[in-house]
């Protein structure tokens, strides 16, 4: 029976394509990463730093050594920029003025 996704094509997403099988590749989570780096210096620092971390780490897989896409180590020392920046920002704000 060919519907219903039982076709004799492949889906696009299978294990053969992408390393997980399921949700998003590495790339396209460095990607994300370095985006949310990117627009966290400009809106949201405190929420798209720590997002840029997460998707950064794991773009970068399980370890540190070997080979390492370079957009998602980007990401994590941005977005680590990122959320020290906001909280130093938002440690400013809260002290009261003299």
């Amino acid at each position: 029976m060919a519907g219903f996704g039982h076709g004799t094509r492949r889906y696009p997403r299978s294990p053969g394509r992408t390393r997980s099988g399921t949700g998003p590749d590495r790339a396209t989570l460095g990607i994300v990463g370095l985006v949310c780096a990117v627009a966290g210096f400009f809106t949201l620092g405190i929420v798209l730093g720590p997002a840029a971390i997460v998707c950064g780490r794991l773009a970068m897989g399980r370890g540190w050594s070997g080979s390492r896409p370079t957009p998602a180590l980007v990401a994590v020392v941005l977005g680590a920029i990122d959320t020290l920046l906001a909280i130093i920002w938002l440690a400013g704000v809260a002290t009261p003025g003299l």
